[in-house]
């Protein structure tokens, strides 16, 4: 092992560099803090008036006491449907928790967000937390208080493949696989959503504030002429003591969390752990100088290796191919105790032993060729593997092409998809063009992807695409016979930079679920680890097919 990474000179630059990153950390708290207010104290307020707990007051109390609840999603759904006044964290709290020791997934709705409706992000959001617990294989625990989908959108719910009936077809896999579900019904459960908890391999309902039925009272008499109130329906002690449709009935939500707690508690394991972990180590240096090496400007260079320093276990890396593809760097390290392989763009100039310069964050086809090789490695030693993307993407130009940049760029991308190993993304700056696809965007299965506030996901450059797009525009213009003056080229340039500035924000891939949240670099090494522990129930990993990579 080689220790890597320097005590740094704190010079004007990284000072500016640090101001920047903690002022981009107060709007992530900020805005972070407004989406847990979800529906507003109004409607905690009447939440709690009816002896009901809020979503996160659920799952505090569900988790084990003093341990850390990994959410995913946060900004789903982020300044999207403002035309309905907003739907904060699409509706839905998700994530990892511990219960008795136990990683499970917790699915809890908001009932203060439009009652817990369902819109087209509230569904993606459930199919992703039904997703992290096939691929893991952990028990998912749904806490149910949903008015069922939001009717104004139920076009864009309602019938595709990944719209709200793939919910039900995953209940049905998930039992077919062996992974618990769990349901609480701990409000209103309507229509379609009625079979989410009862396709649940057990389900519980709390009195007098959970219903569960697939017409409620207004339906019932409008079709049927029935008049019926909807306890007489479809209330804890109907489907409790005459359907039989539910297992437990409990008195209210907190007698109902304790109940899941118990039943989780019991467990057996068909599961064990097969990634390495010794006892963890403190990076060697500083964390917090990360905030100072990240530049001010996205286009300047810096060193990666001081950026993996102050993550990895003692700064301790097992460099692969050290001299060779440096716009790459692949190594053996531990984080948090676990041992990873790392994949990590390189931002530095660099000089190959030919003396040909190569441009930092750009992938060659040395690159892509290591890449690929290090990846078959880690496969094959069943060592996990951590991405961290700061790529603007391959080489291109004659040169490029004429050695083969797509030939070893497929190498490596086919050396991802294949990958049977867990693999970890962090987009630590840009994230453009098929260089997200060869270091594991979303696209490529990562188990779970989390971006800093210094991240960029697009297909190119926002310069490089304002300028192709204005191209494009002038010449639609000058068919019509019509010159735009330079005043009119500028405005619409700034126009188009604008747009496409806030559609590479991390807050808007965030909100469309492109990554599962955004960290405060500090937070990376738990939260890898904790997507290691995740990973560790699920020892059944198949054999490594590198399918047509060539080496």
């Amino acid at each position: 092992m080689a220790l890597i990474g320097s005590v740094l000179h704190k010079s004007a630059t990284f000072q500016k560099n640090a101001e920047n990153m903690r002022t981009m950390l107060q709007l992530l708290r900020a805005r972070g803090e407004a989406v847990m207010r979800g529906g507003g104290s109004v409607a905690f307020e009447k939440l709690h008036q009816r002896g009901k707990l809020g979503a996160r007051e659920r799952i505090e109390r569900l988790i084990d006491p003093g341990t850390r609840f990994l959410e995913i999603g946060l900004f789903a759904a982020y300044d999207m449907y403002q035309q309905f006044g907003g739907a904060p964290s699409a509706g839905t709290v998700l994530g990892v928790g511990l219960i008795h020791g136990r990683e499970t997934v917790i699915v809890a709705n908001d009932a203060t967000v439009k009652a817990g409706a369902w819109f087209p992000m509230t569904c993606k959001k459930n199919l992703r937390a039904q997703e992290i617990a096939m691929e893991n294989r952990l028990p998912i625990v749904y806490l149910v208080d949903s008015s069922g989908v939001f009717l104004p959108m139920q076009s864009e719910i309602f019938p595709d493949k990944e719209h709200f009936g793939r919910i039900f077809r995953n209940n049905a896999v998930l039992s077919s696989m062996g992974v618990p579900q769990i349901a609480a019904i701990m409000g209103p459960c309507v229509a379609g959503g009625a079979y989410l908890p009862i396709m649940s391999d057990e389900a519980l309902i709390v009195e007098k504030t959970g219903s569960v039925f697939l017409a409620g009272s207004h339906l019932v008499k409008a079709a049927i002429g029935e008049e019926i109130d909807n306890e007489e329906l479809g209330g804890a002690t109907v489907h409790s003591e005459i359907s039989g449709v539910t297992d437990h009935k409990v008195a209210n939500d907190e007698e109902c969390l304790k109940k899941i707690r118990s039943i989780i508690g019991k467990m057996g394991s068909r599961t064990g752990t097969v990634f390495h972990r010794i006892q963890p180590q403190p990076p060697r240096l500083d964390p917090d100088d990360i905030y100072g090496i990240l530049p001010l400007e996205r286009t300047k260079p810096y060193d990666m290796y001081e950026v993996l320093a102050r993550i990895i276990d003692g700064g301790d890396l097992d460099e692969y191919k050290a001299a060779f593809g440096k716009t790459l760097i692949t190594g053996y390290a531990r984080i948090d105790g676990w041992a990873v392989g790392i994949v990590a763009n390189q931002r530095m100039v660099v000089r190959t032993r030919k003396g040909e310069m190569q441009v930092g964050g750009v992938i060659y086809s040395d690159s892509a060729d290591k890449a690929a090789r290090f990846i078959l490695n880690c496969n094959q030693k069943l060592i996990p593997l951590v991405f961290f993307q700061d790529v603007t993407g391959f080489m291109v130009g004659s040169r490029a092409e004429h050695g083969g940049i797509i030939k070893d760029g497929a190498k490596m991308v086919n050396a991802v998809a294949n990958s049977v190993v867990p693999k970890f993304t962090v987009i630590v700056g840009n994230s453009y063009g098929a260089g997200n696809y060869a270091m594991c965007g979303k696209s490529y299965d990562p188990r779970i992807i989390f971006a800093w506030p210094t991240a960029q996901i697009a297909v190119m450059g926002g310069r490089q695409a304002s300028e192709t797009l204005l191209s494009i525009r002038m010449q639609q213009t000058q068919k019509g016979d019509r010159q735009l003056t330079k005043e009119q080229q500028q405005m619409l340039l700034d126009e188009i930079t604008e747009r496409y500035e806030r559609e590479t924000d991390p807050f808007y891939a965030a909100a469309r679920l492109w990554v599962d949240g955004i960290l405060d670099p500090l937070e990376t090494r738990g939260a890898i680890s904790r997507g290691i522990a995740m990973a560790s129930h699920n020892a059944d990993i198949p054999r490594f097919n590198p399918g047509v990579i060539q080496t």
